[in-house]
C-alpha cells in the first residue's frame, strides 16, 4: 500500500488521487489498492480545506465519528462545524498509513496530525486515526462510515474539542 504523507504523496497515491480529483469517484476498482489511498488522499484535502462538499460525496449517510475525548458526532454535525466556520484548519496532514482491506470493507490506520482552531481556541494536535471504509454503496465508491481520533501523548487535554 502506498504511503499517504500529507498534502505529499508517494507516486501511485499522488497519481491516483490527481486522477480521482478529476473524476470525482473513488471506486473499489478504481486504481487497485492505490485506490485507497487516494481516497485518504482526497478526505485530508477536503479537510484541509474545510470542503464541506466534498466531505458530504465522501461521508456516509450514517457516519459516526468519535472524538478524541469521547465524544459522537453524526455526519450533519461533523460537516456543521465547517459550514458555520466553527473549524478552521491552517495545517492537516494523515500520514503512516497502513489500510487492510475485507472485501467491499477497509479500515485505514494513520496518524493526523493538524494546526486547527475551533471556536477560537487552539486545536493542534497529534491523533491516531481509525477510519472504517466501505464500498457497499449504490454506487460502488468508497465512503468514510467511521473514524475515531485517539490523541497522541503530546495533545494537551484542552485540544481535544468539546
Amino acid at each position: 500500500m502506498a504511503e499517504t504523507t500529507g498534502m505529499v504523496k508517494t507516486a501511485g497515491a499522488t497519481a491516483a488521487a490527481d486522477a480521482v480529483e478529476a473524476v470525482g469517484t473513488v471506486t473499489a476498482d478504481t486504481y487497485g489498492e492505490a485506490g485507497l489511498a487516494a481516497f485518504g488522499v482526497r478526505w485530508a484535502r477536503a479537510e484541509l480545506r474545510c470542503d464541506t462538499r466534498e466531505l458530504d460525496a465522501l461521508l456516509t449517510d450514517d457516519f459516526q465519528a468519535v472524538g478524541p475525548r469521547g465524544f459522537l458526532l453524526d455526519k450533519p454535525r461533523w460537516l456543521e462545524r465547517y459550514d458555520c466556520g466553527a473549524l478552521v484548519h491552517d495545517a492537516f496532514d494523515w500520514r503512516d498509513v497502513q489500510v487492510r482491506r475485507y472485501g467491499d470493507g477497509a479500515v485505514a490506520l494513520g496518524v493526523q496530525t493538524q494546526q486547527s482552531v475551533y471556536e477560537g481556541r487552539d486545536m493542534d494536535g497529534r491523533f491516531q486515526v481509525t477510519q472504517y471504509l466501505t464500498s457497499a454503496t449504490a454506487d460502488g465508491c468508497w465512503r468514510l462510515a467511521g473514524l475515531h481520533l485517539s490523541p497522541i501523548g503530546d495533545t494537551p487535554a484542552d485540544r481535544l474539542g468539546p
